[in-house]
């Protein structure tokens, strides 16, 4: 029979060496600024520069480590996009970010992920210098849309004479 001391005391060093593996799972580590955007996008073009290889006709193939079964290779923007899981936190949040862009465009469109991507990292990169600059973040989303709207109006317009179609 053993008294509750000594299993106590057998127990304490077994509970202390697992402690660090043990962590609560609700806790968040929250991150502000320039640090928090610098992680983001650095995981932005991790993700973009994987996927832009894979663009146009003479885009290459990527090979995709897969925990089961011989390797993939693929030369499809999304599919590259989809595989990449990182490590760090922050830059997970940027590359997941970007793999929504090209999910969101091949489920609309079906094509032109590869594009997407390039496009979205461009936007990000200048978005977070523009922020870091001290600009408003939703003073820029607004001036987007505005933007957008007036120039799919323009673009909507039919070409009904030879020289107005050049000017497209």
């Amino acid at each position: 029979m053993f008294r509750l001391p000594t299993v106590m005391r057998q127990v304490r060093p077994v509970c202390r060496a697992l402690a660090p593996h043990l962590t609560r799972a609700y806790a968040k580590d929250v991150k502000f600024g320039a640090d928090a955007r610098a992680l983001m996008l650095q995981g932005v073009d991790l993700l973009a520069d994987a996927v832009a290889v894979t663009m146009g006709p003479k885009g290459r193939t990527v090979i995709i480590e897969q925990s089961w079964g011989s390797p993939k290779v693929t030369k499809d923007g999304v599919t590259v996009a989809k595989s990449i899981d990182l490590k760090d936190r922050y830059k997970n949040i940027g590359a997941k970010l970007v793999q929504d862009v090209a999910n969101n465009t091949n489920e609309e469109a079906g094509d032109g992920t590869t594009t997407a991507t390039v496009l979205a990292r461009a936007i990000a990169k200048e978005g977070f210098d523009t922020i870091s600059k001290g600009a408003n973040p939703v003073e820029i989303r607004i001036n987007r849309f505005i933007y957008l709207h007036a120039l799919h109006l323009r673009m909507g317009r039919l070409c009904t004479t030879s020289w107005r179609s050049l000017r497209v």
